[in-house]
């Protein structure tokens, strides 16, 4: 098996543990409490800070700060978590924050997420698989995103809202409510959506009328009875 390889410059805490044929470039630190899977490569200063534990072949760009603490008034330095899968890959300047006590403890993220530079990641996020953040993308805590979603360049996602799995955000777009899965949503003159039938469902029937009808229509749907499940559970409302 490969052993380690760590630049003389890099900065290793003695709790970190590191799996066969990682790579830690010049001036890269780990800290405390990190784990990192095989064929992890951190290039020249980049920065992993624990507790955090990452799946094998993760790959950390220079300056991004990933694991790092909470952003949230209520952290009191508590031990708190982010845990990954595999293959994702957090390019320059990426933030991605540890979870909060108030908040289950565990940021989480999936496998072959790409997060483009200078994205936010915040505490408590849940992120699933195959999503791509493009460059500023900007993630408050308590966000959930399902799986192959894709949040533009500089789109901010408030708090505790959720980003159903194939939904398109494009760039510059504010999200203060959830994004229903399959759905294009971009800002225009005000922020709407450009999914399926969006405008019939804006001009004859509101939300209830319109979730009759997709049941009716389309009966047999594994994926609209998704979308319907996943309306019908917005704590925040839906974009429109």
């Amino acid at each position: 098996m490969k052993a380690p390889e760590i630049h003389p410059s890099a900065s290793v805490a003695a709790s970190a543990k590191l799996a066969p044929g990682v790579k830690v470039g010049a001036f890269a630190v780990i800290g405390d409490d990190v784990e990192l899977g095989e064929d992890c490569v951190l290039y020249p200063h980049a920065v992993v800070h624990g507790p955090s534990r990452f799946g094998a072949a993760n790959a950390f760009h220079p300056f991004c700060v990933v694991g790092g603490d909470p952003q949230d008034y209520s952290f009191a330095g508590e031990r708190t978590e982010l845990v990954t899968g595999d293959k994702n890959i957090f390019r320059e300047y990426v933030t991605v924050s540890r979870g909060t006590k108030k908040g289950g403890g565990i940021t989480r993220m999936g496998n072959e997420n790409f997060v483009l530079a200078y994205t936010h990641i915040g505490h408590d996020c849940q992120i699933g698989s195959y999503n791509l953040f493009v460059n500023a993308a900007t993630l408050a805590g308590h966000v959930t995103i399902e799986d192959f979603t894709t949040i533009g360049a500089l789109s901010p996602v408030h708090q505790f809202c959720r980003v159903g799995r194939y939904a398109y955000v494009g760039a510059s777009t504010v999200i203060v409510q959830d994004v229903p899965p399959f759905s294009r949503i971009v800002t225009e003159r005000q922020t709407k959506s450009f999914g399926p039938n969006s405008i019939g469902l804006q001009r004859k029937l509101n939300t209830s009328q319109a979730l009759a009808e997709l049941r009716t229509q389309f009966a047999d749907s594994e994926d609209i009875r998704e979308l319907v499940k996943f309306i019908e559970t917005a704590e925040r409302g839906i974009v429109k």
